[in-house]
């Protein structure tokens, strides 16, 4: 049996936000291509969103998850406590790496 250790870093580049412009830019054409169509289905919003282009490149893949997260979940402080956090130099209050326990 092995076990491995994983460090992993969390990196959000500046801008990244639920307001990011890239994204609403994003959203304006996606709307534009589904004008006009009945979201009848799941499939048809995911199809439309992947179809969508730009005559500048801009080309996106969409992919329905089906997965069933549970909701209201708390994380205890002193659950999160045991969690090894480094926070990055760049806005550590985003950007951290985290360390796997010492065996």
């Amino acid at each position: 049996m092995s076990i491995f250790l994983l460090t992993i870093s969390i990196l959000l580049p500046p801008g990244t936000s639920k307001w990011n412009k890239i994204e609403h830019r994003m959203f304006s054409f996606i709307t534009q291509n589904w004008r006009g169509q009945p979201l009848v289905s799941h499939e048809t919003i995911v199809n439309l969103i992947g179809n969508t282009t730009t005559t500048a490149g801009l080309r996106i893949k969409a992919k329905l998850n089906r997965k069933k997260y549970q909701i209201g979940v708390k994380v205890s402080k002193a659950d999160l406590s045991k969690v090894n956090l480094k926070p990055a130099k760049f806005h550590g209050d985003w950007n951290y790496t985290v360390n796997p326990d010492a065996p």
